[in-house]
């Protein structure tokens, strides 16, 4: 057995304890070891002068093995996977190798085939060139039913998935069905014989022809080189071929792009120069990929609004309704009955794709419910230069609320504030501004902070005097 150490788990994500589950579960099945985990609290450090260290410690998880487990914010250079898990003493630096590469996501292709699996499939390829021996995860972490049977769509990603070595997490897959391809015909053979999209639409399909392989892809959406689905489907494919044994060309065609549109710094561009794909009709440019694959996160504003959801939910009995913190996943809405929905992006789409932009629904970075106070607390998170953008976009939500908040919590009254991380300040007058978060690790409430902020905050910090 190894000898014990710390588990380092470094995110662009906020840390949810389900998931935490699943990574602590599938380390202790790869180290043969047992563990306990299923009461799990996320403690903020911090330091004598009770300043937020930006490093959170996992409470609950028992294993041998470990001896502590530390959670820090990441910002990944381009395309970078959920999750970077280190085993090792000393704090991660960029040389060091994962332990694991895991990418994680609430979506089942009952609510988006293309989401469910080919959104996510390029950034197995792109950390390709910076951990090739990391073990790579594909978590599902449903909130939603797992639909009864499968799409074509979701079996073939995953069947991709699997070929490139990733494992699967989360979800029951009949092993009869999901295996690795073991050809490029086999590859070959079950795109094309899926069923085609509608009229007008481009189909993914795969041609051979002596020594070229064309994939007929869309990748031009919104004025450019943007098709987050279709970069992942047809990078994966073109992955996949190559590991396969296809050494010559790879082309994508119908992929209604012109040379304008692909840039250096696009991801497909820069997977694109990895696996030499070609595009047809235009000319790849030399992309030079990002020198490093991530970097400690000490300026994104989510850093303010993370620290207070994790404060909240550990240190007081409220907690979180909906997330959407910068740069992260966007989290179903939960209802006064514990039921999961997602957002609608319009109050009346058919009015808004008329030309009616006001018909678009703004929504926060965080909502949380105050159970003691029958308060909802809707949160804008910025960085404190930007804390009057803040200000001002906190008079958009009223779609949001009369949609969302005052259908499914009658009862509750309703409150805005934003939530601030930056500067060197240890005070805030604005009384629109609830919290801040400075770059010391300051924690300051703003002058009409909600009561919720106040708890927990002061419970944190009687944790940390005791």
């Amino acid at each position: 057995m190894r000898p014990s150490s710390n588990l380092w788990i470094l995110t662009e994500e906020r840390p949810k304890n389900e998931v935490l589950q699943m990574i602590f579960s599938y380390f202790a099945k790869n180290m043969n070891c047992g563990f306990l985990g299923q009461d799990l609290k996320i403690i903020p450090i911090l330091n004598d002068k009770n300043q937020f260290t930006f490093t959170y410690e996992v409470k609950g998880f028992n294993c041998i093995l470990v001896n502590h487990v530390y959670i820090k914010t990441v910002s990944g250079s381009s395309s970078f996977t959920d999750f970077l898990v280190f085993f090792q003493d000393e704090l991660p630096d960029i040389t060091d190798k994962p332990l694991y590469a895991i990418e994680e996501t609430k979506t089942d292709d009952q609510e988006s085939r293309n989401t469910g699996v080919y959104q996510r499939c390029s950034k197995f390829v792109f950390i390709e060139n910076y951990y090739p021996d990391t073990p790579k995860v594909m978590l599902y972490a449903l909130q939603i039913n797992q639909k009864d049977a499968p799409t074509p769509t979701y079996i073939f990603g995953t069947r991709l998935l699997m070929t490139l070595g990733v494992d699967i997490l989360g979800k029951k897959l009949d092993p009869d069905i999901f295996k690795p391809f073991s050809s490029i015909e086999e590859v070959i053979e079950a795109k094309n014989s899926m069923k085609r999209p509608p009229k007008g639409n481009v189909p993914i399909l795969i041609d051979r022809r002596d020594d070229v392989i064309y994939i007929s892809g869309r990748l031009y959406k919104s004025g450019g080189l943007s098709h987050d689905p279709n970069i992942g489907a047809l990078s994966i494919i073109a992955a996949v071929l190559r590991k396969l044994g296809w050494d010559k060309r790879i082309v994508i065609t119908c992929h209604g792009l012109e040379q304008s549109h692909v840039g250096k710094t696009n991801k497909f561009v820069q997977i694109a120069n990895c696996l030499t794909i070609e595009l047809d009709g235009l000319r790849v440019p030399y992309a030079q990929l990002p020198r490093d694959y991530w970097h400690y996160d000490l300026t994104g504003e989510k850093l303010g609004t993370i620290f207070l959801h994790i404060v909240v939910e550990n240190f007081t009995e409220g907690y979180s309704i909906f997330e959407n913190h910068a740069g992260c996943e966007k989290s179903y809405f939960q209802t006064g009955a514990g039921e999961k929905i997602p957002l609608a992006k319009y109050a009346d789409r058919d009015a808004y794709k008329a030309g009616d932009k006001d018909q678009i629904v703004f929504i926060p970075d965080l909502v949380l419910l105050d159970t003691v106070e029958t308060e909802i607390i809707t949160i804008e998170g910025k960085k404190y230069k930007y804390m009057q953008n803040g200000i001002e976009e906190l008079s958009g939500y009223d779609a949001f609320d009369e949609m969302y908040l005052k259908p499914y919590y009658p009862d509750y009254n309703i409150v805005r504030t934003v939530v601030l991380y930056g500067s060197k300040e240890t005070q805030v007058f604005e009384v629109e501004v609830g919290f801040l978060l400075n770059e010391e690790g300051e924690m300051v409430l703003g002058i009409q902070a909600p009561n919720l902020f106040c708890r927990a905050i002061r419970n944190l910090l009687d944790y940390w005097r005791r």
